[in-house]
């Protein structure tokens, strides 16, 4: 079973890699891809089978679509950046 979500994780990463064009977009489909991953771990540890851990994939593969797309504003990507003093602020990503 394990081997059958390690291979289905990889292809999703290979699939997500090569259809994100921008930076964004491949930032978005990393966070996805990143949800996926602990959404079908967490529903593998908890529902016991594989059906838990897709279930659990697709629920963090759009909880991480999501996070990754509230991360832009009007199409732009923004950062939490630290400066001398210690204060954080937000600015475009470099």
């Amino acid at each position: 079973m394990r081997t059958a979500i390690a291979g289905a994780l990889m292809t999703s990463v290979i699939a997500l890699s090569l259809t994100a064009c921008t930076t964004d977009e491949r930032r978005t489909a990393g966070y996805g891809v990143g949800g996926a991953a602990v959404g079908a771990l967490a529903g593998g540890a908890i529902g016991g089978n594989a059906r838990g851990a897709l279930t659990g994939a697709a629920i963090g593969a759009a909880a991480g679509t999501l996070v990754g797309v509230a991360q832009t504003r009007n199409g732009v990507q923004y950062c939490r950046y630290r400066d001398h003093n210690g204060r954080f602020f937000e600015a475009r990503c470099r």
